[in-house]
This record gives structure tokens, C-alpha cells and sequence, in this order.
């Protein structure tokens, strides 16, 4: 794996930095101006709350003052915004020109070239690496160089299929910097996920590690690859660094990358990009079998992330920020690269789990990277709890300054013990709640004033810009309080998702159409007394497991293709560890003759190798029929109310074909929680 060899000696920070991350002490009510410089030319913002009113009431000034402070453009913008709703046209800061890799990278290496930008947390624990902004610089430019000399162009989408590494997120940047789109998949997906994602991208270049270390054990990344790119004929290339000294066989289409890095030119001359060109593609499931690649632009994207992360975070000059989500997801995309990096920031790339080599990893980590702001998943939280508190009193937090929580709703249990003992009752908690489609934290206890309260559980108050709205059953816009809905966004904001890939009627169709004018999110919120907002769960087909989102239709595909099965219905259930877990109902062919344990285990391994382990079902009930509407429809949320055993909430079953199917599945699930 390509290493750095400089030093990362301690720089003068930048006065570019001083002005964007400096604020008031947070002693009492804070200046606006110290809080947000740009607000000082907003006309009677005197307050955050005043603040976030400007900005959802003038929502073209705010973005404008914004987008003219925190990034450096090539050519400026003149026009702040050009967007449709119901239309699904989304467009900011059109006729501007930049380059995200140059606001990521060179403008801090102007002012500050041995700032750490990169802490790389391996998966052996105190063997991390440093990486300065000069030496990450130096990183991207020779391997933007070497995709430019191997025919990659402005335009073109490349694949990249590693772990939290120094050179993945070079190779995002790289991308970014010779105006190539990346479309970075989880390496922990199955060859068969991974090849769909290659070909939906129609990527003709690959970037992936040998193979991968993560909680004491390797993994075959290469091997995947291989696999995966047999059925990609478009494939022409495919990259492989070494994260391990173990020889792996290369075919004639391999490369290997630091090898041939080592020939290319340290300078690379960055593509003049439009505020609207592609910059990455995440693929994210949704409630059909096919996840759909979910597309983000360059300056609204970028101006989103490191507005959330200073501001939600309170991240300061000088901080380490350890967000210790994978970055194949969107959280690693928005809070380990892009927003950290865009505003000069030291972010930690967690290569590990919590749990390796021993319950006290993220806190032993802590204290020896002395990181400020921690951010992490509640099922990760709630797995903590479950060891006790020693492991994290066995380690000095005090660096602490903000606890985060991503991914799915905290329960208050978690929330509580997060805050008790992890963070001693002095780290504010924020709840955040945010999708792949949002690009970035839309509602977050922070900012708001210092002392504003935080109630355990709830994700709060909506971020700078975003005006969140709850829909009654007839599409009404609710107004009063301590009510639910399906929560919609009523405006757009710069970070939003532009279009799904391919397929811009299945965006318009998916967030547009549901409540027109209105972004739907899929979920479902409560407004407290308070205007205070809490997120209930997704209102589709969705599955939430430990954070990750998964479409049952992707899994009954899976469950579906195994001989035996007739057919299936997969829900999720509310589960003390990974928040929702996978409860299959499976009706078997008449001809078939296999136990239950016997499929279980045949499931699981058809569901680990085409999609992910994460997928797997916790549970395979056997049932005669499932229960369906006169349509054909399964009624799933009579299912889901069945193994929550809440058998008053049934509802009414006359509408199904056949009732007594329900009572047939209520009796099997008791015999099988005997």
C-alpha cells in the first residue's frame, strides 16, 4: 500500500481558515458574525434561530453568500438556482466553474502543506498512517495522471472497490481532478452486487486493493473482482494496489497501480468543471430488486458536506474528526472525505470494527488519536453497551467535544449511555437524519443556540436551508404540532441528489410525484409540542440493517431463486442490536422436501454471496400461503405486526383473499417462539 515519507510537522493555520472555522467560545448567546462570517450581510439575523429562518426565507441570498465564501471557483456563478420540484429539475450555482479536488486539496496546501489530512486507522491497532495535505496532493496527481495516461476521460465513471484506505480516497479525488465521476461500492458486496453496480455505471475502469483486512480477518477483494468483471465485457482496466504483501494473480487487464503511480508527474492539471457536472454515483436500494445509482454534482454537493460537518460537528480548526463509517457508503463520501477535507480538516479512516481486537477499540482510538468530534452508528452504540461500561472508562475521552449518531433513529436507551458514558454529560449528542438522496445532515439537534435543549432520541431541528414539512393521507401539508406524516422537504437545497443514473423518470417517480412540489423522503416523522422532529421509520419496502438500506424486493429476488422456494416475504423487525433485523416468510414448492434449519442455511448463503452478509435473514418461517390482497398484493405490514406480536394491530383482515392464512402464520410464529 502507497505510504507517505514526509514528516507532518505543525503548520500556522491559514487566515482562509481562521475566517471559515473560527467562531465565539460558545459561552452564553454567541455573535452571529464569529458564529457564520456571511451572516453579517444578512438583514436583521441578529440569532441561529433568526439564521435559519433567513435561510429557508431567503434561501437565494444565503446559498449565494454561502457558495461565494467556502469555495474557490475557476469562474463564478450567476445563478444561485434553477429548480422544479415537481419536475424533478434541480440545478445550483449554474455558469460557475471549479474543481473539487482543487478546494479539497491545493488551496490548504497553499497556506498549510503539513496539516494532517488523513489519519488512517488500520486494522491493527496503533499502526496508523499520517498523510498530509501535500502528500495526499502529491497521491491524487500522480494517479490522476495515470488515469488520464490510461485512457480515462472527463466524463467517464470508474468503479472503486476498496476499504477505508490513504488510496481510495485519492482515487475519489483523482476522479474529481481530471473531471472522471467515481462510483465507490462497499467492499464487503458480493462479486454478483458488484457486478450490477459496474454495469449500471458503465464503468470501463476498475480501482481495488489486493485484499482486505478488517477485525483480524483478509478478504479476497481481488478474487471479487475477478469474479465480478466476467460478466462486465465493457471492463477494460482494473487497478490493484496492495494493502497486504500477499501476491495476487493478475490477469492481462490488471494493473498495478503504485507501481505504475510512481512513473507519473507530482503535478496535475485539475478539469474546469461545471457546478452541475457529475461528481459521484452511490448506488442505494430502494423498494424495487434494483438499486438505483443515486447521482451528486459537484459545488452543490461539496458546499453541502463541509457546511454540515463545521457547522452540525462544531468542528474547529485544528480538530481531529473521526467518523468511522465505511466509505462506500454516503457517510463516509460526506463526513471522512469530502466535507472534512473541503474545510481543511484531519479525518480518521477506520479500517476495523468496534469489536476488534477487543470491545474498547473505538475508545482506545480515541484517546491516541486524541479525536474531538466521534460519529458512529447506533447499532455499532448498542452493541458497545451490551460489553459494559469498563471498556470505555478504561480509556481517556476527555478530547471529546461531540458525539454523533448516524444511520437509523437512536433509541433513547443508547442515546442515554452515549451520552452518560461515552461523552460524561459535557459532549453534546446529535442525533443526525439524513439519506444517500440528501447528500448531507438535513435535521440535527445542531446548530442552535449553546444551551438549546437536546431531547434523547430525537433528530430535532432542521439544518440551514431545509424546510421540513409533514404530509397527511390525502397529501396535506399538516401545520400544527404534536402530530405525524410522511415527512417531505418543501424546497430544494444544494446538496440534494440530482437524478437517478440512467433513469430520471424513476426519480421523478420515486421522490417527486408522491407529493408534488415536495421532495418525499420515504420516512415517516412526528412533530412534538416542542415543533421538535422525530423520525418513526420508512413508510416503503425498506429494511434498515445496522444502517445499511436494503429493499425486500432485493432480497425475495435472492430468496426466490432457490429451487425449493415457491414464494417469499421478507420485513424487517425491530432488533436490540442492528436496529431492524431480516425476518423471511418462504412458501415452499409442493414437490420440496427440506427442514427449516436445513433452507435457513441455504438462504443465507445464497443471500451473503449476491448480495451482502449484512442481508442475510435472521429468521426463515415456513408457511403455507402468505397473506394477500384480492390483487395479488402481499400484506406486508400484516407480517411485520405478527412477529411484533402485535396482534390488535392487525387492522382489518377482510380485504385479504383469504383471512385465515394470518391465523395460520400467527400460530407458527408462536410454536416457533416457544
Amino acid at each position: 500500500m502507497w505510504l507517505p515519507g514526509g514528516c507532518t510537522a505543525k503548520c500556522f493555520v491559514s487566515f482562509f481558515n481562521r475566517r471559515l472555522l473560527r467562531s465565539s467560545s460558545y459561552r452564553g448567546r454567541c455573535d452571529i458574525a464569529a458564529f457564520m462570517p456571511e451572516a453579517a450581510g444578512f438583514e436583521a439575523v441578529k440569532d441561529r434561530a433568526a439564521l435559519q429562518e433567513f435561510s429557508v426565507s431567503n434561501s437565494e441570498s444565503f446559498w449565494a453568500a454561502v457558495a461565494r465564501q467556502r469555495l474557490s471557483w475557476i469562474r463564478p456563478f450567476h445563478t444561485v438556482q434553477d429548480c422544479d420540484l415537481s419536475q424533478g429539475k434541480i440545478k445550483w450555482f449554474e455558469g460557475g466553474k471549479l474543481n473539487v479536488s482543487v478546494n479539497c486539496l491545493d488551496r490548504h496546501v497553499h497556506t498549510c502543506p503539513e496539516r494532517v489530512a488523513l489519519i488512517w486507522e488500520r486494522d491493527e491497532p496503533g499502526s496508523e498512517v499520517k498523510v498530509t495535505y501535500r502528500e495526499l496532493l502529491e497521491m491524487t496527481c500522480r494517479l490522476g495522471n495515470l488515469l488520464r495516461r490510461r485512457g480515462v476521460k472527463k466524463g467517464d465513471c470508474v468503479t472503486i472497490y476498496m476499504p477505508p484506505c490513504p488510496l481510495a480516497v485519492a482515487s475519489m479525488l483523482a476522479c474529481a481532478r481530471i473531471g472522471a465521476a467515481h462510483n465507490v461500492v462497499f467492499a464487503g458486496f458480493s462479486a454478483e452486487a458488484l457486478a450490477g453496480r459496474i454495469r449500471d455505471a458503465q464503468s470501463s475502469t476498475v480501482i481495488t486493493v489486493n485484499q482486505g483486512v478488517r477485525g483480524g480477518k483478509v478478504t479476497e477483494l481481488k478474487k471479487t473482482v475477478d469474479a465480478a468483471v466476467q460478466s462486465c465485457p465493457e471492463v477494460r482496466q482494473v487497478f490493484v494496489a496492495m494493502r497486504t504483501e500477499n501476491p495476487v494473480a493478475m490477469t492481462a487487464i490488471d494493473v498495478a497501480m503504485e507501481e505504475e503511480m510512481l512513473k507519473e508527474d507530482v503535478l496535475c492539471e485539475p478539469a474546469a468543471m461545471d457546478s452541475e457536472d457529475v461528481l459521484f454515483l452511490l448506488y442505494t436500494s430502494g423498494s424495487t430488486g434494483k438499486p438505483k445509482g443515486l447521482v451528486h454534482t459537484q459545488a452543490g454537493y461539496l458546499l453541502y458536506a463541509a457546511l454540515t460537518h463545521r457547522y452540525v460537528f462544531s468542528y474547529h480548526d485544528g480538530d481531529v474528526f473521526g467518523c468511522v463509517a465505511d466509505i462506500g457508503w454516503i457517510t463516509g463520501h460526506s463526513y471522512t472525505v469530502y466535507g472534512p477535507l473541503a474545510n481543511g480538516g484531519t479525518t480518521v479512516l477506520f479500517e476495523s470494527t468496534p469489536i476488534y481486537p477487543d470491545p474498547g477499540r473505538y475508545w482506545e482510538m480515541v484517546q491516541r488519536l486524541k479525536i474531538n468530534q466521534f460519529y458512529g452508528a447506533p447499532t455499532a452504540i448498542r452493541l458497545l453497551l451490551k460489553y459494559g461500561d469498563e471498556w470505555v472508562h478504561k480509556y481517556d475521552r476527555s478530547t471529546l467535544k461531540t458525539l454523533g449518531s448516524v444511520g437509523e433513529p437512536i433509541n433513547t436507551e443508547a442515546w442515554e449511555w452515549y451520552n452518560r458514558v461515552v461523552g460524561e454529560e459535557r459532549c453534546p449528542v446529535v442525533d443526525t437524519w439524513w439519506q444517500t438522496e440528501t447528500g448531507g445532515i438535513c435535521i440535527t439537534p445542531r446548530p442552535s443556540e449553546p444551551d438549546a435543549e437536546i431531547v434523547p432520541g430525537m433528530a430535532m431541528r432542521p439544518f440551514f436551508g431545509i424546510k421540513p414539512v409533514l404530509m397527511d393521507t390525502e397529501g396535506k401539508v399538516q401545520t400544527s404540532n404534536d402530530t405525524s406524516g410522511a415527512l417531505c422537504i418543501a424546497q430544494p437545497w444544494p446538496g440534494m441528489a440530482r437524478t437517478i443514473h440512467n433513469n430520471h423518470q424513476r426519480f421523478i417517480e420515486t421522490y417527486c410525484q408522491p407529493y408534488p412540489g415536495y421532495f418525499f423522503t420515504g420516512d415517516g416523522a412526528y412533530r412534538s409540542k416542542e415543533g421538535y422532529y422525530q423520525i418513526t421509520g420508512r413508510l416503503d419496502d425498506v429494511i434498515n440493517v445496522s444502517g445499511h438500506r436494503l429493499g425486500t424486493a432485493e432480497i425475495e429476488d435472492v430468496v426466490n431463486q432457490c429451487s425449493e422456494v415457491a414464494e417469499s416475504a421478507v420485513i424487517g423487525y425491530s432488533h436490540d442490536i442492528k436496529g431492524e433485523g431480516v425476518y423471511a416468510f418462504v412458501v415452499l414448492k409442493s414437490e420440496a422436501k427440506i427442514e427449516e434449519a436445513d433452507l435457513s442455511r441455504q438462504l443465507n448463503n445464497m443471500v451473503s454471496e449476491k448480495i451482502a452478509k449484512y442481508a442475510c435473514p435472521d429468521h426463515v418461517q415456513l408457511v403455507q400461503r402468505l397473506p394477500k390482497t384480492r390483487s395479488g398484493k402481499i400484506m406486508r405490514r400484516v407480517l411485520r405486526k405478527v412477529v411484533e406480536q402485535d396482534l390488535n394491530g392487525l387492522g382489518d383482515l377482510s380485504t385479504l383473499d383469504d383471512p385465515a392464512a394470518v391465523q395460520e402464520i400467527i400460530q407458527g410464529h408462536r410454536e416457533r417462539s416457544k
